[in-house]
């Protein structure tokens, strides 16, 4: 079974409609979406709103963005606006596109799964096993990222969060593969991305794929969402130099 492996969205229409086009020539049967569906990209509501309509033919788990939209008040606003405030002022625009039935959704979906597919035990995470918002990135050494799955049984581990794709073989046996962003890419050649795993008889073999995409047309939807640092986020699009500003 080849399934098709998507995570942080992020609003970002240009890029899903390229990676959904993409993954159907790539043969995948099935796809698992990790989170971060809405926050802070150029149409929060018609990324939703696509995902929502696929509920019951993806697999979808909840980020910690998801989950910040879901819960969103003074709260919320008060971490990001010490923490990011440019992500601040994105949330108080994106929820005033996203009626109850968006914050139901993503408040309904599942914080990780664990799936037996084709005989193969899989770990669906955002961020990692112990958190919804815990970076797994490339160059880690092996003892911490054996410490984070500490617990776990999973063959393989799927997780997003950073925007950065990358994979570990731990002592363990297992498998831990960060798929990358399909709406927020932080590469340096800012494609979206995603992962593909085969699966056959108890074995997988993954490969990320890397997507070009109307970028520039993305950017210029992001900017003329016109909240303060719109432009800035805009401008990640093109070229991406840190995930949080």
């Amino acid at each position: 079974m080849r399934i098709a492996v998507l995570s942080d969205l992020h609003a970002n229409a240009q890029a899903l409609e390229a990676v959904m086009t993409d993954l159907i020539t790539q043969g995948c049967e099935h796809v698992f979406c990790l989170g971060d569906i809405a926050l802070a990209g150029p149409q929060p509501k018609d990324v939703t709103d696509y995902v929502m309509a696929q509920d019951g033919t993806w697999t979808t788990i909840q980020g910690n963005t998801d989950k910040m939209i879901a819960q969103y008040g003074p709260d919320v606003m008060e971490f990001l606006e010490a923490q990011y405030p440019v992500m601040a002022n994105a949330m108080a625009d994106d929820v005033e596109q996203l009626d109850d039935t968006h914050r139901a959704f993503l408040a309904n979906l599942p914080p990780m799964l664990s799936l037996d597919i084709e005989g193969c035990s899989v770990l669906l995470v955002h961020g990692s096993p112990r958190a919804n918002n815990e970076d797994i990135l490339p160059e880690m050494p092996l003892e911490i990222i054996e410490e984070i799955i500490e617990g776990t049984q999973e063959k393989l581990i799927l997780c997003g969060h950073t925007h950065v794709p990358c994979g570990y073989q731990t002592s363990t046996g297992q498998t831990v593969v960060n798929v990358g962003s399909v709406g927020r890419p932080m590469t340096a050649d800012p494609k979206a991305c995603y992962a593909i795993v085969d699966f056959a008889q108890g074995s997988f073999e993954v490969r990320h794929r890397f997507v070009t995409y109307d970028n520039k047309l993305a950017a210029k939807l992001m900017s003329e969402r016109g909240f303060i640092g719109a432009d800035r986020l805009a401008d990640l699009l093109l070229n991406p130099v840190e995930r949080h500003v």
